[in-house]
């Protein structure tokens, strides 16, 4: 099989994250549209995720389960409101038209000590393999060290490049690339185009976890450009685009590989 695309969907993009599971049904609706439009014209394998949002990252604060993992009420209240969304995000992909199977981030991780040991990437290579488009979302996960992790989109990607290979990876959120302030109180802050992990050093100490009002407990950026830092060492072939999908066309570009996508780019080699 080729190398495919996996395209997050943030939850910032996709949710009010500052209003309890609160839907952009609309931003939802048109992308779902743009990405089937790009899946009908092409035959590279695709793979889906999208964050928590205002749904499970709520749900994490509510039940305290950050600072109780080993509650397992609280792990399956996380679990259930993230389920929540993604059957909210499967029915619009199917609405448009796209194959999607959902894959819950707590089954197709394994956990321990809080962190993703690997995770089950057959599940991902077989509905690939059948012509399928894999929905995947972050999650409550069981841990074997703690009794309940969170398992993030970024992270199980980087996890899973272990079993499918991938020529890009495109993060759509609500801002529009990578920056050393936050755009959200600055309007005139410039993005990175492009980022490195020899010239991204520096930055990572600056970025901020998330805006002032949001909630996200697996770190904000900062994680996410780690993350995607340690995705292309590993695969120095992938390229990573993080873009703003408040921006209409800047996802569809972003899966074709066109440069006019915008945001910051992350690679391996300068």
């Amino acid at each position: 099989m080729r190398p495919g695309v996996f395209l997050k969907l943030g939850g910032a993009l996709l949710t009010e994250k500052d209003r309890r599971e609160s839907l952009r049904a609309d931003i939802l609706r048109r992308l779902t549209g743009e990405i089937t439009a790009w899946a009908a014209v092409t035959d590279v394998p695709l793979v889906v995720a999208h964050g928590s949002g205002s749904f499970a990252h709520v749900a994490v604060g509510d039940t305290g389960f950050a600072d109780h993992p080993d509650d397992r009420l609280a792990l399956g209240r996380v679990m259930a409101a993230a389920r929540r969304l993604n059957v909210l995000v499967a029915d619009a992909f199917l609405t448009a038209g796209l194959p999607v199977v959902p894959v819950p981030g707590g089954l197709l991780a394994v956990c321990r000590d809080g962190a993703i040991e690997r995770v089950r990437g057959e599940v991902v290579a077989g509905l690939l393999a059948a012509g399928l488009v894999p929905l995947l979302f972050g999650d409550g996960a069981p841990d074997r060290i703690r009794g309940g992790a969170i398992a993030s989109t970024e992270a199980l990607l980087l996890a899973l490049s272990e079993h499918v290979a991938l020529a890009r990876v495109i993060l759509a959120t609500d801002v529009d690339g990578v920056f050393e302030v936050d755009p959200h109180g600055d309007p005139g802050a410039s993005p990175y185009p492009v980022l490195t992990p020899a010239s991204a050093a520096p930055l990572l100490a600056s970025l901020g976890a998330s805006r002032p009002g949001a909630t996200d407990v697996t770190g904000g950026m900062a994680t996410k450009v780690h993350l995607m830092l340690r995705l292309v060492e590993r695969c120095p072939d992938i390229e990573v685009r993080i873009v703003s999908g408040f921006r209409p066309g800047a996802v569809a570009a972003a899966l074709a590989g066109d440069a006019t996508a915008g945001g910051t780019v992350i690679r391996g080699r300068a």
